[in-house]
């Protein structure tokens, strides 16, 4: 997409909608040894591409800009949902967040370090030694 408009040429620059690219050898195929007659191939080919060119030209003509004003309401309420509450709630969350880690650390700092230090200071001379027998 640019300034200019939709790029009428390669529809789809990021790939995705990949997985949706049927091509007729990809949905019918006749394994050796169990061939159609040539005109009953050809005209199956001819058929299921016709087919599938149509139905779909005709869907997007019905559904197309529909479904795109949907889309396009869709993203917009999202979009406002992140940028008016989700992102302030999640700048709000990460202060109290932070003021809360402040408050923690201080009183690991000042009540339960000055405890640990102590154990481990009378605790610090004690020797094992295994008496053989």
């Amino acid at each position: 997409m640019t300034d200019q408009g939709p790029d009428m040429i390669n529809r789809d620059p990021n790939g995705l909608n990949d997985h949706v690219r049927v091509h007729f050898d990809e949905v019918l195929g006749e394994p050796d040894g169990s061939h159609s007659l040539d005109c009953v191939w050809s005209g199956s080919y001819l058929c299921f591409n016709c087919c599938k060119n149509c139905c779909y030209k005709c869907l997007t003509l019905f559904c197309g800009i529909p479904l795109a004003f949907c889309w396009g309401w869709e993203m917009a309420c999202i979009t406002f949902w992140h940028v008016w509450y989700v992102t302030p709630c999640m700048r709000v969350y990460m202060i109290n967040c932070g003021c809360m880690q402040k408050f923690y650390g201080t009183c690991i700092q000042c009540c339960l370090q000055p405890i640990c230090e102590a154990y481990s200071y009378c605790l610090s001379n004690i020797r094992v030694t295994k008496l053989s027998g």
